[in-house]
């Protein structure tokens, strides 16, 4: 197979689900992922914009059976198909930046590749699919298309957008088991500029905790992380009657638009993003126990630390207060900070807890592996 430069070659191979089961894992080796569980969160609907719904595709017979080993749950209806267009554009097209570069997670059965084609052209789109039988029918439909036969979470996102000369666009209807590690994948690869915005389903117990405020129950890393590294916001719920085959539980679009390297670096005041991991992979492991008690675990920790008054918060986040910026209005920490528990404490707080234990260290390089497995990518 022919595969562009920033891709491995890989074979295709069978996953299993892992959902249902509550919490994180961690393992010795700092390995951690999320495991999924019910949803029940309600968001608001995006802005309704004139787009029309055209039919769903056609596939050739027994050709694209859904794999459960691949996750896949195709889309079906065309009238949400034509919802998630909309709310790509605005997403993609919200900073008034051209739409030159759009890259389709999972394209499968092609019912959103369809509508980007007609909408932005062969030219404009590229595709990431692992499953070789979409592979060759997306070929054949589109002959001019570039898809690219290869895992999402082995891409290599910063050559991607070397190689297109500016920041990737993304959208794709995401397989449940691994929507925490695309994510990540995509958090990673916002420390290099690569990925400018992403307009992705999920389910919709994930983008729950993406969205929750502090002080709930669906509060916690994943909640910490994306409104660290992004501006995110639940588009709207998806029902399972618009799939093929039909997943037991509800789906949600979500648009990021993550903020890149230079504001993401004056967001973490100085803190090295794998020191900020390890504080709220660790504080959130064992959520019922406060601070203090939790981070005690964190290797060569003075203990003393934990119960240390806070540092006077930077120049910089001062500053961003004083504009009116919402996470840094949010930084500052109590001085009984370690006994909060990790519910109780803003993302940026975090931010504070890990400049008090570990010092601000102004890396110019944030990482390449932070939050992506290490088996993912390069």
């Amino acid at each position: 197979q022919s595969v562009c430069s920033g891709f491995s070659t890989i074979p295709l191979i069978s996953r299993s689900h892992n959902t249902g089961l509550n919490g994180w894992v961690q393992g010795g080796d700092g390995e951690w992922e999320w495991e999924e569980d019910e949803p029940g969160f309600e968001a608001q609907t995006a802005v309704a914009i004139d787009t029309s719904s055209t039919a769903t595709p056609q596939l050739p017979a027994g050709k694209l059976k859904p794999k459960q080993s691949l996750g896949q749950n195709y889309l079906k209806d065309p009238n949400t198909v034509a919802k998630m267009i909309r709310a790509f554009h605005s997403d993609a097209v919200r900073d008034g930046k051209p739409l030159d570069k759009i890259i389709e997670l999972g394209p499968g059965a092609g019912a959103l590749t369809n509508r980007l084609v007609e909408n932005y052209g062969t030219d404009v789109l590229e595709c990431i699919e692992i499953d070789q039988r979409a592979v060759e029918i997306l070929g054949e439909r589109y002959p001019d298309l570039l898809v690219h036969h290869a895992d999402v979470l082995q891409v290599n996102y910063p050559a991607m957008a070397q190689k297109a000369g500016q920041p990737l666009v993304v959208i794709g209807n995401l397989p449940y088991y691994i929507t925490s590690q695309i994510l990540f994948a995509l958090a990673d690869a916002s420390h290099f500029g690569a990925v400018d915005c992403a307009t992705v389903t999920m389910q919709w117990e994930v983008a729950q905790r993406m969205v929750a405020p502090t002080s709930c129950k669906d509060y916690g890393i994943l909640s910490v992380v994306f409104q660290t590294y992004a501006e995110t916001n639940c588009h709207f719920k998806i029902p399972p009657t618009v799939f093929y085959p039909q997943p037991k539980v509800d789906s949600a679009l979500v648009g990021l638009h993550f903020l890149g390297p230079t504001k993401l670096k004056e967001r973490l005041a100085g803190v090295d993003p794998k020191d900020f991991r390890n504080v709220v992979t660790t504080s959130f492991r064992q959520r019922r126990k406060t601070i203090r008690n939790s981070l005690k675990k964190l290797e060569g920790v003075d203990v003393e630390i934990l119960s240390a008054p806070p540092l006077p918060l930077p120049e910089s986040v001062v500053a961003a207060r004083e504009a009116g910026d919402v996470f840094a209005s949010a930084q500052e920490l109590p001085e009984n900070w370690f006994t909060k528990r990790p519910e109780q404490l803003s993302p940026g707080q975090f931010v504070e807890i890990t400049r008090l234990i570990y010092g601000s260290k102004q890396k110019e390089d944030l990482g390449n592996k932070v939050w992506r497995k290490l088996k993912h990518g390069v």
